[in-house]
């Protein structure tokens, strides 16, 4: 096949949903809604969790293309036929590859506690530990939330954390008194600060389950609405240490992390207005992978162009309808809640906004 098909640069997608254990059930779930908005003729099933919408060509959920003209293909294979699409930098920078995996989560109980390597770490699991550390790339991830939404991400401010020690025994009797003691003698002094909140999250993390099951089982459980979008390098290297059946690397995980303590909004990227377009929010995280753009258009606002950027993108309707056109496309795209769209590099797409609220999509891309 050829590499520079001028034909069939935009089109829908079918993306693969992960039924992960902690996703929210059913039509509770805003993945299981996205996936009947986006297909009429798809199932939902009442008591079957909704954990993950892929949107890429990662191996593990590759994107099928949903267009009559094109042979039964997913997004992975026809990037390897047309590398073309991803605009001649990405293609060159990322050797031929869509660099980014686009997500929507839907959660509704605790994730794992996990961190990702930076790829120099990368490669030294890889090597070490091919079984469990699959390839050599780093994986920073970006989540924009989209309910009210609770996580957890670093270490708090120490006096918090002390807090928390006095106050949560359940806590204090898995960090054990002489770790929670060097903490507070650390105060004021960064380094010591930094070794003594690494021996408590050590010696918490190498307890055995069955006593960390217990004093968790002391504490009132709490479910949140948590809802996001997510986007990431592609990679499966995860580096996890409790709440999963999977791998657990207890030791690597303690040894990488950054014991730098800091308050929740030191934690928050701040999204940028694209000074171009008032209905456009970027952002843009300090990776040359990936690249998260908000785009909102107003109820007034009834013709909208997404402008063409030297990237592929994938396209992500949360609100609104509206018909879609554009000179890749030979005949005008229908688009709802739930539509996922691959847009090749340099194009653009017309919208014709049918929605009385206005429309909410998100665009990942990659801009280099």
């Amino acid at each position: 096949m050829a590499t520079d098909r001028n034909d069939f640069l935009l089109f829908p997608l079918t993306c693969a949903v992960q039924n992960y254990a902690w996703g929210k059930v059913g039509l509770d779930s805003e993945v299981a809604k996205l996936v009947i908005g986006g297909d009429a003729l798809a199932v939902v099933e009442a008591d079957k969790p909704y954990a993950e919408l892929w949107m890429g060509a990662h191996p593990k959920g590759d994107a099928q293309i949903k267009d009559n003209r094109i042979a039964q293909t997913t997004l992975g294979q026809w990037i390897a036929h047309f590398p073309a699409c991803l605009g001649s930098k990405v293609k060159d920078t990322f050797q031929g590859q869509l660099p980014f995996l686009f997500k929507v989560l839907s959660v509704n109980t605790a994730l794992s506690i996990q961190a990702h390597p930076n790829k120099e770490l990368a490669t030294r699991l890889h090597t070490q530990f091919p079984e469990h550390y699959p390839d050599t790339n780093h994986k920073p991830e970006m989540a924009i939330a989209l309910t009210r939404f609770e996580g957890l991400c670093g270490f708090r401010p120490v006096e918090e954390i002390l807090e928390f020690l006095e106050k949560v025994p359940e806590f204090h009797t898995l960090v054990g008194h002489g770790a929670a003691q060097e903490l507070r003698g650390g105060v004021g002094d960064a380094d010591r600060t930094s070794q003594a909140l690494k021996r408590c999250f050590t010696r918490m993390m190498d307890w055995e389950k069955k006593v960390v099951v217990e004093n968790l089982n002391e504490l009132v459980k709490r479910v949140t609405e948590d809802d996001c979008i997510e986007c990431m390098a592609c990679s499966d290297n995860t580096v996890r240490a409790g709440l999963t059946p999977k791998y657990i690397d207890v030791n690597t995980l303690c040894e990488m992390l950054n014991y730098s303590p800091a308050p929740a909004s030191s934690k928050i990227f701040p999204c940028l207005q694209d000074p171009s377009d008032p209905c456009v929010s970027i952002y843009n995280p300090p990776v040359p992978d990936f690249t998260v753009m908000r785009i909102q258009i107003p109820a007034s606002v009834k013709q909208y162009n997404i402008s063409p950027v030297d990237s592929a993108s994938i396209l992500l309707v949360i609100e609104g309808e509206a018909t879609g056109t554009s000179p890749a496309a030979l005949s005008d795209l229908t688009l709802t809640r739930g539509s996922v769209l691959l847009v090749s590099a340099n194009e653009s797409v017309s919208l014709h906004i049918t929605s009385q609220s206005g429309m909410t999509l998100f665009r990942a891309c990659c801009l280099l």
